[in-house]
């Protein structure tokens, strides 16, 4: 299996790409790459390379290529409430879209090796919750990262029913992967050059079935204490929420159930149309290149990159019309949060202390 994705302009134009080429298959998923911008978790100077279908290093940051992420994110086959363990969780890129389908009764955690990575992961992820629009149009199951090494996590800890590991796992180590799935759960992972999918589909059963060549970097092996020993690592506690959280999230669905039943009535749609600024014609070819640790399907050249959609733009418009500018989008959930008759304390709280 392979494939060729064009460069996009901004996101959009990536998952329109990505579902031209068949790595987005559904609309759950499709959702929530379209909700998380990727070149936000690039560094300054850096985002132009956003949209292309290639991974990205800087020092110990990394994101894999978008085609990757979307056949992960397609293998899992996420459903709200699921628990999530991702294993080498990075940026928090994959983790908070991850947290868009789990919903506000999921449990998704994630550990990684560097611990200056796991600190812009939460940078990343307190700035989405403060500023992103997507933050209100979803419900929300928040990452919690930790730091450590994920051959060393302690032999207690309590099974996932989804798990993603981003680094090439050893074969001696799959066993040690199988463990933290649940019964009926679904491992992801690159193992033997090839992004797999695991299902365990009892005690001791799995079913395997390969999913796209890949070359990831390997695991990095646990080092070890003074006793000749690897220290175990803990991960996060699969928290209760409180009575105060529970009464926000249920406020906030209502409004925006509320919102969606009123915009039905008036005939407005829920969501706007995809942008689309070209159309790019690319046929699924079997080439690679090796991108750092990754190998990562390589486009060809092509005449076929044709402005198809950008001609039929421009045969619609009439001659001398002017081009209007983009209204920022409205956030129906907080203007109805701020008007209901309660303390700005309330309503702060209930905006996730969001300033817009």
């Amino acid at each position: 299996m392979g494939g060729a994705v064009s460069a996009g302009e901004d996101n959009d134009d990536l998952i329109d790409n990505l579902k031209e080429a068949q790595y987005i298959r559904t609309e759950r998923v499709e959702q929530a790459f379209r909700a998380i911008d990727r070149g936000d978790y690039y560094l300054e100077g850096y985002r132009d390379n956003a949209y292309k279908d290639l991974a990205w290093k800087h020092g110990n940051i990394h994101l894999s290529a978008p085609c990757i992420y979307s056949e992960v994110m397609e293998a899992l086959k996420l459903q709200p409430g699921l628990s999530f363990l991702n294993l080498g969780s990075g940026t928090g890129y994959l983790s908070t879209m991850v947290g868009l389908i789990l919903g506000p009764f999921g449990i998704n955690h994630g550990i990684e090796l560097h611990s200056d990575v796991v600190e812009y992961a939460k940078e990343k992820l307190e700035s989405f919750i403060k500023n992103s629009d997507s933050f209100d149009k979803f419900e929300f199951c928040e990452p919690a990262f930790v730091v450590g090494n994920c051959l060393q996590i302690a032999s207690d800890s309590h099974q996932y029913d989804r798990i993603y590991c981003g680094a090439g796992v050893q074969k001696d180590h799959e066993n040690y992967m199988k463990i933290l799935l649940k019964v009926g759960g679904i491992l992801v992972m690159p193992i033997e050059d090839q992004l797999t999918q695991i299902m365990r589909t009892g005690q001791n059963t799995w079913e395997s079935k390969n999913i796209l060549a890949v070359s990831f970097a390997p695991l990095v092996q646990p080092s070890k204490n003074d006793n000749g020993k690897p220290d175990s690592v803990g991960l996060p506690p699969c928290a209760v929420r409180n009575l105060q959280d529970l009464a926000r999230i249920y406020i906030r669905r209502t409004l925006r159930n509320f919102i969606n039943d009123e915009m039905q009535a008036k005939g407005i749609p829920q969501r706007a149309p995809p942008k689309r600024k070209r159309k790019r014609v690319k046929q699924r070819i079997n080439t690679y290149v090796f991108v750092g640790n990754q190998l990562i399907p390589q486009p060809l050249d092509s005449e076929e990159d044709e402005k198809m959609e950008e001609d039929k733009e421009e045969e619609e418009k009439e001659p001398g019309e002017a081009l209007k500018p983009e209204e920022p989008p409205q956030n129906l959930l907080r203007e109805k949060i701020m008007k209901l008759p309660l303390p700005e304390s309330l309503k702060a709280y209930l905006t996730y202390f969001r300033e817009k």
